[in-house]
């Protein structure tokens, strides 16, 4: 770095990858805040990418996005709008520049602003900066393509594989931005391009490039920052995706149970990449299969748990209305199963690519008769390792399926992850029927907590049959007798009732707020993020984010009925509301509810709650 270049320390920034769907965002995102989390900022990032399988090039709406925010200290959102956004195309900077600040650097590849793209991207006029209002003196516009085929004109490489590096120029240019250290990129991408080395160094030295373009011409648009870590807690980090994190979560909790871990799915955007994850790992005891269909994922999962392995079916919402009967199945019959919901927008088809909380009620409710089963939410992407393990956990020691939601925002995103100790995690000790009970067993012997014990096939003495029909409590007989069907009735109720979960925690002025605000699930950043913010402005507010649903912590009805006013806010329209309605009496709160397939924007937050107070 010059001399004469000065490096400003901030607390924290936010940058916005855009560009074509083929442009590469999302890899050059991922580097990023790959790169940002290993030297132990604090990161949260929102993938941002359209529905069509494949817009036309250039075309405004199939411009796909990747933002994340950097902070020293700890950051809960990937932030309302970004500090510098990336433009790789005329499209891009048409749709994307309503994230940017209003003093926000602007980097722009002039060589994808010509007559054509401005025309595809509807702009009426050949000066797309002024068109906008943007200040010229805010943009870094360089000959971004030029120079990338210019870099690479002695690789050997055709051009449509020296196009695919665009993006790591682009990548470059910002790590200069915030002066960081390439050898991090360089091992990411020859780690990921292993098999095509030559592929790894054709990109490491684009980003090269674009490090060097930065550090030579000192653009006038742009300072140089550094990001230093505030509060470093020891030990390896990894920057890990939400359907990462559930998937090491899954495998944890199999390790920790002794078990062998099954997971029977079908591919559904955008829960897919937990099934590619797992698929990885026959070596730690995992078996994954790839079904025909969604009934046959679960039902496949429901038989692994039937034989005595943690069985686990992945899905998003469209495929719980498949599974549903499945998961019934799973009831009567007392096994353990975990239904993985990462959340997408609906109804039908709807906004596969975005994210909702609106499966709420039909993982409570969505199943013919009286069938009780534990719901869980993860609260961000790091969050999901515990949430899986945990879900693995109640499954597995209460006999029951267990729903975890997660969703697009948190499925996709990704944080600085601290790789955990085992040791650590409590125990997962499934309720295995004792050798004393040999000879005396019948299937729907229970233990004291009213948990159906299990006898994993096998097992000289303990031969028996479950099915989809209701059985006798006392033989496993099956009955239609009407005393013992609500008998049986009462006590899956009871046993899910049962289950203990911790109590519900509240943040901030927990003693003496004027608002409490009360969420669940992937919206937990943004609402901190809210009450920090309120809470510096000298306002009292409280904040408790439900991470067990079903069943409810025992103190629900004391923390909601303590406060003079409390708001809900969720991407539904109100399901969490009418849940905890249902659940407390006499509980009528204010409702916040937007169902826009995007992450809340802290800023609407702030002005919600503040009009309510």
């Amino acid at each position: 770095m010059a001399d004469s270049i000065e490096i400003k320390e901030l607390d924290q920034v936010v940058v916005r990858f855009s560009g074509d769907s083929g442009d590469g965002m999302q890899l050059a995102g991922n580097i990023f805040s790959t790169v940002s989390a290993t030297v132990g900022n604090s990161i949260s990032t929102f993938p941002d990418y359209p529905a069509d399988i494949r817009a036309p090039q250039g075309s405004l709406t199939g411009v796909s996005g990747f933002q994340v925010h950097i902070g020293a200290n700890q950051v809960f959102t990937p932030g309302d709008q970004c500090d510098v956004l990336v433009a790789m195309n005329a499209a891009a900077l048409k749709t994307q520049y309503r994230y940017a600040k209003p003093n926000a650097t602007i980097i722009i590849d002039t060589d994808s602003f010509g007559p054509k793209d401005l025309e595809k991207a509807a702009f009426q006029t050949d000066d797309p900066l002024k068109e906008m209002g943007i200040d010229p003196d805010r943009v870094i516009a360089c000959p971004l393509t030029q120079m990338v085929k210019d870099c690479l004109a002695d690789s050997g490489m055709d051009v449509k594989s020296i196009m695919k590096c665009r993006n790591m120029f682009a990548l470059g240019l910002v790590c200069w931005l915030f002066s960081r250290d390439l050898d991090i990129a360089f091992n990411f991408l020859r780690e990921k391009f292993a098999k095509k080395p030559a592929i790894a160094e054709a990109n490491i030295r684009v980003i090269q490039a674009g490090y060097d373009y930065g550090h030579n011409t000192h653009s006038s648009a742009a300072n140089v920052y550094r990001i230093e870590t505030r509060h470093k807690v020891p030990g390896r980090y990894m920057d890990i995706t939400g359907n990462k994190a559930t998937a090491y979560g899954f495998i944890a909790a199999a390790e920790k149970a002794g078990l062998k871990l099954y997971l029977g799915s079908y591919p559904i955007t955008p829960a897919t990449d937990v099934l590619h994850e797992l698929s990885k790992h026959k070596s730690l005891g995992v078996t994954t299969v790839q079904c025909e269909d969604e009934i046959a994922g679960c039902a496949s999962a429901v038989g692994a748990s039937f034989a005595g392995a943690l069985g686990v079916t992945s899905t998003s919402g469209p495929g719980i209305c498949l599974k549903s009967e499945a998961m019934n199945l799973a009831v009567i019959m007392e096994l353990p199963l975990v239904v993985l919901d990462v959340q997408r927008g609906g109804p039908a088809t709807g906004l596969p690519t975005k994210s909702e909380q609106t499966d709420l009620l039909q993982v409570l409710f969505g199943r013919n008769g009286e069938s009780p089963m534990p719901v869980m939410a993860a609260a961000s992407p790091t969050d999901c390792f515990d949430a899986a393990y945990h879900a693995c956990k109640i499954a597995l020691e209460h006999m029951t399926p267990v729903v975890l939601l997660t969703d697009a925002f948190v499925a996709n995103g990704s944080g600085a992850f601290r790789l955990p100790d085992l040791n650590d995690y409590p125990a997962i000790e499934p309720p295995y029927v004792p050798e004393e009970l040999r000879g005396k067993w019948t299937p729907y012997m229970r233990a004291e907590n009213g948990t159906r014990y299990w006898a994993v096939p096998g097992r000289e003495g303990f031969e028996h049959i479950l099915g989809g029909l209701e059985k006798d409590d006392k033989t496993g007989a099956i009955s239609t007798n009407p005393e013992n069907h609500n008998l049986m009735t009462q006590k899956r109720a009871q046993k899910i009732a049962n289950i203990p979960v911790p109590d519900l925690e509240v943040l901030g002025d927990s003693e003496d707020a004027e608002l409490l605000i009360v969420g669940f699930g992937g919206t937990y950043g943004h609402l901190h993020a809210a009450m920090d913010e309120l809470r510096a402005k000298g306002r009292k507010v409280a904040m408790a984010h439900f991470r067990y649903i079903n069943p409810l912590p025992a103190n629900t009805a004391e923390v909601l009925s303590r406060y003079p006013k409390v708001v809900v806010a969720e991407q539904n329209m109100g399901q969490l509301a009418a849940w905890l309605r249902m659940k407390v009496d006499g509980f009528v709160p204010a409702q916040y509810n937007e169902v826009k397939g995007q992450p809340f924007v802290t800023g609407e937050l702030i002005k919600a709650f503040e009009a309510l107070m």
